[in-house]
């Protein structure tokens, strides 16, 4: 596996792959890899004979009170990851690389971006969504995975390469979990183990939420009691929603469906979705 850090060197690189006429599956990530990760690189190289793999701790999407400067980075036990499940390239650029003096340009996808993580989290998606189309226009992928575990970044990366006509294929992979239910997440590792314990709780309510929403329960009923469980279990809850799964607007009986909810353990905000049957 070639890791390179200038971009200059990252298109010699895939300019070899396209002498080859091979095809080139994208990666993105923010490093301290877990197996959700090994699992959007196993879904790449089924559906590419080249996989590119980035890790670049994105500043555009933190915002002045988040978790920037202790966010989880080990590059060497990453690359390794990497290596051992057939990436080819490392694509590892420093942030003055990606963002280089007088950098002004900012993407912006309206609607998918402006509720739910977008309302709580404000200029969070126009980070990620300007971080995406760059990598996009780097490494010009066929098709880049991303984890439904982020299901608004998936709606937004979605609504912005179908916009902005820029031939991605962009692919969701489900969520990874550990035995116990909890999402994979690199921000786990912030938990203490109370924390871990408890978080359980958070796929459990939008289990329990499911559940009562297709049995008929208002959903708001059905979320006000899944809050509840939350609360009881020690998280402060930013929200817990149902939308349309493409739209993220009020769900439509007969379409696909999404719950998902944001919540807060210790200093922890942690995110999770399911898919509904809504009729």
């Amino acid at each position: 596996m070639q890791i390179i850090r200038r971009l200059e060197a990252l298109r010699i690189a895939l300019a070899g792959f396209v002498q080859a006429g091979d095809s080139v599956a994208l990666v993105p990530t923010m490093g301290a890899l877990h197996a959700g990760h090994m699992a959007l690189v196993d879904a790449a190289r089924r559906r590419a004979t080249r996989v590119v793999a980035s890790i670049f701790v994105n500043p555009k999407q933190f915002g002045p009170t988040e978790d920037l400067a202790r966010y989880p980075r080990r590059e060497a036990a990453d690359a390794q990851m990497l290596s051992d499940a057939g990436v080819d390239i490392l694509w590892a650029p420093t942030v003055e690389e990606m963002y280089p003096a007088g950098f002004a340009t900012s993407v912006s996808v309206g609607g998918v971006s402006e509720v739910l993580d977008g309302a709580a989290r404000p200029g969070h998606f126009d980070g990620v969504a300007t971080v995406v189309a760059k990598l996009f226009a780097q490494v010009r992928p066929a098709v880049a995975m991303f984890g439904e575990k982020d299901f608004q970044q998936l709606a937004v990366v979605r609504r912005m390469a179908a916009d902005l006509d820029l031939g991605v294929e962009v692919v969701g992979v489900p969520t990874q979990r550990d035995d116990d239910g909890l999402a994979l997440s690199s921000r786990n590792l912030y938990l203490d183990p109370d924390e871990r314990a408890r978080a359980v709780a958070l796929p459990r309510a939008l289990g329990e939420a499911e559940r009562g929403i297709v049995r008929g329960d208002a959903p708001a009923d059905a979320i006000a009691n899944a809050l509840a469980l939350l609360t009881r279990a020690g998280f402060e809850p930013d929200y817990m929603a149902l939308v349309d799964a493409e739209t993220l607007g009020d769900p439509v009986r007969g379409r696909p469906a999404r719950l998902l909810a944001a919540a807060r353990i210790g200093t922890t905000r942690l995110i999770d979705n399911i898919p509904v049957v809504f009729e």
